[in-house]
Order: structure tokens, then sequence, then C-alpha cells
């Protein structure tokens, strides 16, 4: 699709794999600004982009269209060494007097107040953005500001500080702000009382593999690399604080030895977890660790894994016709948004922009991009504290991500269907497919049907993880939760595991406590009928019929507007066993999944399958879970 902006010519030779270079990036946010910048409030205070409102209504959303531009434009000036050729921080100078001379007044410039998180409390998340623009431009920004502005701004900013942010990474915002404070000689109690509990949360929240929960619980997705450890990793940057930098940048070299393998051949991030509509924010984490030097990859790795990303969305319609980056994933996508989006949270992808911080003649720039992970060979990983498994095969460039880890559930939550959300509760992700939406059929599910009502997963409890040469596997429990009617059934769970073997996934599940005259479901892929794309699922073993119905999905995905999803239908009684094998692929002419297996054996709840040929052969037990897989001879597990 075309872009609704001048960008230079494609530069195959230092990028061979996107074409885009420094200059390129360069033009993308120039071109998003001067897009966004059309929409602004006589004053600059505000940016009211066209769209429905978000929950926070729309005063909260065109201070966010101020906020997160900003972000942009502060790496953008910043990564130039102050060259503000389009005079970008004239305008915010402008609109941060406006915004914050009379706080929570109902006119047309004024910002609304930073309040707690559960009363309209989006500006504190805002706060953050403000904070880290101004950090990134004060020698030609902040310096240069009327007295009484200065002031004015912070008394706005510590607004943060002094309430109460939601209980996740928001409380990175106010130690975003009181870093900044303290940067400008501003910093007291407050704000070290901000830094100090921040860090805190921080340390509980790490559960290792370099990967944080986003707050107390299991949510993990790309807001570790946008936020827990954008956040810190930058303000120790910029602080020049080199022990605070060791320990925050070793964590992220770490969290980026396996988050390096969730972007396709394709450029696309995994479509896993909430905010998606953000986009191209998810390569942040990859191009800080170049800036920082706290990296596992080579420079022209790191450059083709964030210019893919960035090119990805751009080349499929993100931006609408006037060069606004739509609420949704390529063009407007519905099912894609919290309630919490507005028109202009899609431009938290400014976040991307932190790459634009690697000076023009640093090898992030120069070297000659090279292959990403998943250009390089098949690979499977699993990342035990997240509790994910990662499948990429490189014949067709996708990713795919079995979740056994990962359920966006408080802790002091019930586990309610009602608030099933398609983006965590289902067992597989990928870089190609998006989830059903809901209301149509669940993709990638288990679900147990009793007395008329079925299930969903919401609380998902790991059983372990691990891989071998070529495989791997990761396995979680979880109790059915119904849709209707009492939530749960005395005693039921199920456990399942997933094993990946090049493109394939061996799903196995036990079902524990199942009512008399239970029936369950299992699903595959969602695709598209005009995609390029394989999705296979076969039964083998408890199952009704082997081969799977097609069940269509009229809300389609992310992907497609239309979508079809294979279902396989059993019964369960008491504790079942149920085996399948499934596939998503972009190769043509892919084997039969009839033929990819020569034998299953069951006995007492443990599985041994036997791969064709008979070379290989996995085993699968329960209770306690043990998977391990040999080939000729040699085991591992």
């Amino acid at each position: 699709m075309s872009i609704p902006f001048a960008l230079p010519a494609d530069d195959h030779g230092v990028s061979p794999r996107t074409g885009y270079t420094r200059a390129h990036w360069e033009a993308v946010a120039d071109g998003l600004l001067t897009a966004a910048w059309r929409w602004s409030t006589p004053g600059s205070a505000l940016l009211d982009l066209p769209g429905r409102a978000s929950r926070s209504g729309v005063r909260s959303d065109g201070l966010e269209g101020y906020a997160r531009t900003f972000l942009a434009a502060a790496f953008r000036v910043a990564g130039a060494d102050g060259d503000d050729p389009h005079h970008l921080l004239e305008r915010y100078a402008t609109g941060l007097a406006a915004g914050t001379r009379t706080p929570g007044r109902d006119d047309t410039e004024s910002w609304p107040r930073i309040l707690d998180f559960d009363v309209r409390g989006q500006p504190m998340v805002e706060s953050a953005s403000v904070a880290l623009g101004l950090r990134l431009t004060a020698p030609w920004l902040w310096n240069r500001l009327d007295p009484g502005v200065r002031e004015r701004a912070e008394e706005w900013l510590r607004g943060a500080l002094r309430h109460t942010p939601a209980p996740n990474n928001w409380y990175l915002f106010p130690y975003t702000v009181a870093g900044f404070l303290e940067s400008v000689g501003r910093g007291d109690a407050e704000t070290a009382a901000a830094r100090q509990r921040g860090l805190e949360l921080l340390e509980n929240w790490y559960r290792g593999d370099g990967w944080f929960a986003d707050g107390d619980g299991r949510a993990f997705d790309h807001y570790n690399g946008w936020a827990l450890h954008l956040y810190p990793v930058l303000d120790a940057h910029l602080a020049g604080d080199e022990e605070a930098l060791a320990h925050h940048g070793a964590r992220l070299r770490t969290h980026l030895e396996g988050f390096a393998l969730m972007f396709g051949a394709d450029g696309a991030p995994l479509h896993f977890g909430r905010s998606l509509t953000y986009r191209f924010a998810a390569s942040a984490a990859v191009s800080l660790g170049a800036v920082t030097g706290h990296t596992p990859l080579t420079p022209g790795a790191s450059r083709r894994i964030a210019s893919g990303c960035l090119r990805h969305f751009l080349d499929r319609g993100a931006l609408t016709a006037d060069g606004l980056l739509s609420p949704g994933w390529y063009g407007p996508h519905e099912a894609s948004l919290q309630s919490y989006s507005g028109p202009a949270s899609p431009y938290w992808a400014s976040k991307a922009f932190v790459a634009l911080l690697a000076p023009a003649g640093s090898a992030f720039w120069t070297a000659r991009e090279e292959a990403a992970p998943v250009e390089e060979s098949d690979r499977v990983l699993a990342l035990p504290a997240p509790g994910l498994l990662l499948q990429a095969t490189r014949s067709d460039g996708i990713v795919r991500l079995h979740n056994h880890g990962s359920d966006h559930v408080r802790p002091h939550e019930g586990e309610s269907a009602a608030e099933d959300d398609p983006h965590y509760g289902r067992q597989a992700y990928s870089t190609r497919t998006g989830p059903t939406a809901p209301g149509n059929t669940a993709d990638n599910h288990l679900s147990v049907r009793t007395g008329g009502r079925s299930s969903v997963r919401r609380r998902i409890h790991p059983l372990g993880a691990g891989h071998g040469d070529g495989w791997g596997w990761a396995a979680s429990w979880h109790r059915p939760v119904f849709t209707a009617g009492p939530p749960m059934v005395p005693g039921l769970r199920v456990e399942s595991v997933t094993v990946a073997l090049g493109r394939h996934e061996l799903r196995a599940h036990r079902v524990v406590g199942a009512p008399a005259g239970s029936g369950l479901t299992h699903t595959g892929w969602a695709t598209g009928p005009e995609e390029s794309l394989t999705s296979a699922l076969y039964g083998l073993h408890g199952w009704d019929d082997p081969s799977p119905e097609t069940i269509r999905a009229p809300r389609g995905t992310a992907w497609t507007a239309w979508a079809r999803v294979p279902r396989l239908t059993g019964r369960c009684e008491g504790t079942s066993v149920h085996v399948a094998l499934a596939a998503l692929t972009g190769d043509p002419g892919p084997a039969p999944l009839s033929e990819v297996v020569e034998e299953v054996l069951v006995d007492d709840g443990v599985i041994e399958v036997v791969w064709a040929g008979g070379t290989a052969r996995t085993r699968i037990g329960f209770g306690p879970v043990r998977v391990c897989h040999t080939v000729h001879g040699a085991a591992s597990g």
C-alpha cells in the first residue's frame, strides 16, 4: 500500500533485507508528526485526532495526542543533537505553556489533572511521555522556557507522584517523571520515593529469563519490551548511571535472547497480548539494546528487526490516507483495541524511534543488515519463566508462540468467562495470524462442554517448559470457566502439553473430573480464504473423528475479514486423554498430518507418539508432567 508522505529511495546496499536506513526513520517520524499536528488546538496543547473517544474522554485523548507525538519528536531531535528543521520543539513548548496554565479547566487548551488510576487516570500514563520528551530535549526546550512555565509544568507533572498508579507497569510513569525532575535539579524526597517504589516493584515482578510480569500475577506480553525494560534502561542510560545500566541492561540482554525470535521474516511481531495497536513499538527493546550496548544481537541484525517491523506496518495500511496511525493492526481493527484505546493511542509506537538515539555514524546504522533469528534456521525455544514456547520455521518465516503461562488475570480477581480475553486465553499465537473475535468460535482453544455450556481458559498454571535439539515443550493446567450458570464444575481441570517439532505441534490434554455426558472441542489456527497459509488439525486419540470440521468466524481476525477454523469434537467423562496434531505453514503443498505420525499409544494416561519413519518418539506423562523426545536412541527431555 502507498505511504502518504515521501520516503527516500530504498538502499539495498547497506539494508539488503528492508531497504530502510536512518534517513527513512527520520522521514517516517517527520511524516507522522506533520500529519498529527494538523489536528492540534490553536494553542498547541492538545492534538484532537479523529475517531471514537477512549473511556477517559476527549480531553484526555487530546493530551495523549500531544504527549505521544512529543516522544517521537524528542527522539527525532535528540538523535540529531538538537537539529530541528521542522521547528517541532517550538510547537511543543507552546503547547506545554498552554496546557499547564489552568489544568482541569474546561476550555480549549487545558490539560486534565493527573489523578488516581481509577479516576480517569490516563493522564498519568501521558505524564511519562511528557517527562521523557522534556528530558531528551532539555538543552533545546526546557532550558529555554520561561521560569513560570517550568514551575507550572513541574506542578502538573508532580500529580503523577501524588496519586496512585494502576498496579502494573504504571508505577514506572511516576518513576520516569521523577527521573526527569531530578535530571533538571528539581529532585526531593517526593521524587526519591517515587523512584524507590518503582524499582522495588520492578524487582518483585522480575520472574527470570529476562521477563517481568506486568504487575502481580502472570501477565507476560509486549509491555516487557516497550515499558518494563525501556523505562529503567533508558533512565540509566540518560543519567549516565553505569551501575544501574549494568543491572537493568543485563536483564534486557537476556530478554532479547528470546524476544528477538518473536519477529517473523516479514517483520511482523507476534500478535499476542494487549495494546497491539502500538504496532512497531514492539521493536523498541531491540533498538534500545543496540543504543546502550546491552544486546546479544549484532548491529546489522538489530536494525534488520527494527526496520523490518517499521516497514511491515507501513506497507500494510497502518496509515490512513492523510498519514495518521489508525487504531488497529494493519488498517482499523476494532477487536485489536481495548476500552482505554483512543484515536491517539497508536502513537505509543513513537517508542520505536528510540532507535534514532543511536548516532548516525554508529554501527547500528552503518553495518550491513544481517538475518533475523527466524531467517537463520528452524528453532524451538522454551522460556520457562513466562511459560512460553517459541517455534520458528525458516522456510516460511513464521514464528508461533504456545502460551502456557500468560493470562492477564490479577491475583485478586475471580475467574469469569465474561472477561475472557482472546489475546491471552488462546493456546497459540503467531506472526501471521490473529485470534478470532469475541462471539466467534475461538481458535487454538480446548473447550469442555457440559450441561449445554462451553468453557474458556482464564487463569493459567504453568507446569514446566524445556527444549532440546530442534524440539521443545511447555505445559500448564487450568480450571475450565463456563459462560453461563455456575462458573466452574467442582474438581474439573484440564492439563495441557504442547510439543513443537519442526512446523508440527503435538497437542495433548488430560481432562480430569468431567461430569457424565460431557464433551469437548479443540480448534486450530484461524486463516482467511485469501491467505497463502495452510491451517491443519488432525485427531490422534480421543476424538469422534480424526478429520476436523471447518467452522466459520465471520468477524475474521486482524489479518482477514473472514476466517475459518478447523475443529475436532470428542467426549469426556471422569479422566480422559485427548491428542491432536496441528500445523500452520506458509509452505506450498505440505504433507497431510495423517502421514506425519506412525503410531500413537495411550496407556494409563501416558502418551507415546511414534513419528513417521519410526526415527523419533515423543513420550508424555501426566501427574507430574514429564516429556521425553528420542531420536535414533538419543533421548532428551
